[in-house]
């Protein structure tokens, strides 16, 4: 049986909101649910959560729920008619001193009033994502006189980029706190802070899930320019990262982003970190029912270079078939994970552990891939062994045996991983290994005959135990 490696984050929007299709698409491969906090209410939130906790139970499996924070989004205000067309070569102001709604072809309003203090000079200005670029002539009097670099139609609150990054606005918005508390109560399982800068970002989110009495892990979304010099501080700093491709790419420049792209999951995957690739992945797919082969190329490339699992905006969110779309980056996925160089690592090989589970994992990856395995079976409390087991290329399924529903839904993010369910505090110690060889025997995914390894502690129901690998034969346990 062919398991997928790589998982797949869906959003959640308008067109998922009924049982029936948050059914097909979790039926269809999704491992992860987004709840984008940019759009919709709480209560649209909390209903989204709902379903899904429902249909997982109708179906007797599990995802994970991912919060997606908003953050400081710097935007322009209105226009009176809705919408202008600038030409090249013309001037524009982009004024913090006018009303809201009063913009027109010559000045529009923003939302950032510290903006003119952000900007000088011959800065480059990007707006809706890129289409349109200005260049800072002049500021005078909370008024930012542009020069239309490229022009185009230019709408309602679009947003504005600095090329090169640099902007002071605040990872955590006001309006993030609040949704933050929110996730908390909602018992997600992740949340995603937007436009971190550096690791006090992302420990300032950390302090007040916890105030929240929140538990929650955090993925630090890479897209800023600063974010990337401070790289592996944010990542060490959080759960993982995710390459968020839309922001970061106006900032950096296209022609950086897939550099960018391979840094960043490389580095993750370095650290110990999970990674998630999103932005576009699937774009054509909003309306059409097959996508691009650069898409399919895309999405191949993200699983080839290790990536834990990629993600689905507006394709699921708003789109007119997210069953569909979710299939069709399934398919992909499994492709990509046939070439050898997804299967093949040395990473680590030459490095020293901190810690016996460490170490446990990292040799049952090394046997594991030097002998002909069939499955890994980890016993955890926490996830951390399967977490580091993750990190190692290998075509070997690791099942992570957990009595933890959260500690399970955690690991639906990790690449390679399959959570599932096993109290070990309610089995004799005596028949654990048999036990939980069975299962997974029962469900199909091992045979009688075949070689798995199994990691486990002495001492059972301990975080942090694991100090043992039993290479084991199938069906001769006991």
């Amino acid at each position: 049986m062919q398991l997928r490696r790589t998982k797949i984050v869906a959003t959640l929007g308008p067109s998922t909101d009924t049982e029936t299709m948050i059914e097909k698409i979790i039926t269809e491969g999704v491992d992860v649910v987004r709840l984008n906090f940019s759009h919709g209410t709480v209560a649209d939130q909390q209903s989204r959560v709902e379903m899904v906790r429902k249909i997982c139970k109708k179906l007797n499996t599990e995802v994970a729920i991912l919060a997606d924070l908003q953050g400081p989004k710097i935007r322009i205000a209105c226009f009176k008619d809705k919408k202008i067309q600038l030409k090249e070569g013309t001037e524009f102001c982009l004024d913090a001193n006018l009303a809201k709604d009063l913009g027109n072809q010559n000045s529009v309003g923003i939302d950032y009033d510290e903006l003119p203090d952000d900007v000088k000079q011959g800065d480059i200005l990007l707006l809706d994502d890129g289409r349109l670029v200005f260049k800072v002539k002049n500021v005078i009097d909370r008024k930012i006189i542009c020069e239309v670099i490229v022009g185009g139609f230019l709408s309602n609150n679009k947003g504005i980029n600095r090329l090169g990054g640099g902007l002071s606005a605040k990872a955590l918005t006001d309006k993030d706190k609040e949704d933050l508390i929110t996730a908390v109560k909602l018992n997600v399982d992740y949340i995603a802070i937007s436009f971190p800068r550096s690791a006090k970002d992302i420990e300032e989110a950390k302090k007040l899930i916890a105030a929240a009495g929140g538990t929650q892990e955090v993925i630090a979304k890479i897209e800023r320019a600063e974010a990337v010099m401070a790289l592996d501080e944010i990542i060490n700093a959080s759960s993982g990262a995710m390459v968020a491709r839309g922001d970061l790419g106006v900032e950096i420049g296209d022609a950086e982003l897939p550099r960018v792209q391979k840094e960043i999951i490389h580095r993750c995957r370095s650290l110990d970190k999970i990674v998630i690739t999103a932005t576009q992945m699937m774009e054509s797919m909003i309306e059409n029912s097959i996508p691009t082969r650069a898409e399919v190329f895309d999405v191949a490339n993200a699983v080839i270079d290790g990536t834990d699992a990629v993600m689905l905006s507006a394709e699921t969110a708003t789109g007119k078939h997210p069953e569909k779309v979710v299939a069709a980056m399934a398919r992909i996925c499994l492709g990509a994970e046939k070439q050898k160089s997804t299967q093949i690592s040395g990473h680590r090989v030459e490095c020293r552990f901190k810690r016996a589970d460490e170490a446990i994992a990292m040799a049952t990856m090394y046997t594991a891939n030097h002998l002909n395995i069939s499955g890994i079976l980890a016993l955890t409390e926490s996830g951390s062994t399967p977490l580091w087991m993750s990190r190692i290329r290998s075509g070997i399924p690791i099942f992570a045996l957990c009595r933890f529903d959260k500690v399970r839904r955690k690991m639906k993010l990790f690449r390679g991983v399959y959570p599932l369910p096993f109290d070990v505090t309610k089995i004799d110690r005596h028949q654990i290994n048999y036990t939980a060889i069975e299962m997974v025997a029962t469900l199909g995914f091992i045979k009688t005959g075949e070689l798995v390894i199994l990691t486990k502690g002495d001492q059972m129901g301990v975080v942090g135990g694991a100090n043992a690998m039993k290479i084991l034969e199938v069906g001769k346990v006991v």
